[in-house]
């Protein structure tokens, strides 16, 4: 385990900051402060014990004290901004201290963690200046943390149905349907729709519209595919299928949702 979890739990009271080139590759982990991070030029996911979430560039992920969780980059980040927060200053009621999401990075918000970029470790209020600017910070990130970004993959420890999402996101450009799924593996399609509703408590249905999503997000992101090309590789047979489908899900067009986030911010 990384000796920086260690300082970042030794005392609870202070803000601790930290800036990385490099992600730290750490299993699943936690801390006992709430946690901000921001991955600047990259696409990550955050997992927990039984979620996966999606972070695309310009969000930042919210990790609130004491969830079990790992960070995973799906491609070579410019650099990692981490600032972990007291817990003691967040209001009891609040849902960012038990609820983990992706939130959208505001311009306001993108300023003021790149303002910290110089900053490391420990920061109390003795240290006046950046102490105050940490809490106004704070008082952002609860500005902003009503409206996550609404997609998240549900994960499961059953072994049984963890080899059929395997397959699921291995075969995702291919026609999934349940009697044939269910087949390949050996199952009656109501044994594995009452695999999925019981270990991950939604349909085999949601899951691949779902999983779909999330890869054309990251196709979006990260190549020049036309948003047609992108449809068809997700699985999708006609592109309005694909942007309706998407639209209900992120609330934004494919395209829209492209132009947000292929930004360079700095």
């Amino acid at each position: 385990m990384s000796s920086y979890l260690k300082n970042v739990n030794n005392n609870e009271d202070v803000f601790y900051v930290l800036h990385s080139k490099v992600e730290e590759n750490i299993p699943m982990h936690s801390h006992n402060k709430h946690q901000l991070c921001y991955v600047e030029g990259g696409v990550a996911f955050l997992n927990t014990t039984n979620k996966s979430y999606f972070l695309p560039a310009r969000h930042f992920l919210w990790i609130p004290a004491g969830i079990e969780h790992n960070v995973i980059s799906r491609t070579s980040a410019k650099k990692v901004h981490n600032i972990f927060f007291p817990t003691t200053l967040f209001p009891e009621d609040h849902k960012v201290r038990e609820r983990e999401g992706i939130y959208p990075v505001t311009n306001l918000l993108m300023e003021m963690i790149y303002y910290t970029e110089k900053w490391h470790g420990e920061i109390s209020c003795k240290d006046t200046l950046k102490y105050e600017f940490l809490i106004a910070l704070k008082n952002i990130v609860l500005d902003v943390a009503s409206n996550p970004l609404p997609i998240v993959l549900p994960t499961t420890n059953n072994e049984n149905l963890r080899a059929v999402l395997i397959y699921i996101h291995n075969n995702l450009d291919q026609a999934l349907c349940l009697d044939q799924v269910a087949a390949n593996f050996g199952y009656s399609s109501r044994t594995l729709s009452r695999l999925f509703q019981k270990n991950i408590d939604t349909s085999f249905l949601q899951y691949v519209k779902l999983t779909r999503i999330i890869r054309s997000m990251e196709q979006l992101i990260q190549t020049d595919l036309s948003i047609t090309e992108i449809a068809y590789k997700s699985g999708y047979n006609s592109l309005s299928a694909y942007s309706y489908t998407f639209q209900q899900i992120i609330h934004l067009s494919p395209a829209e949702f492209r132009k947000q986030n292929i930004r360079n911010p700095k």
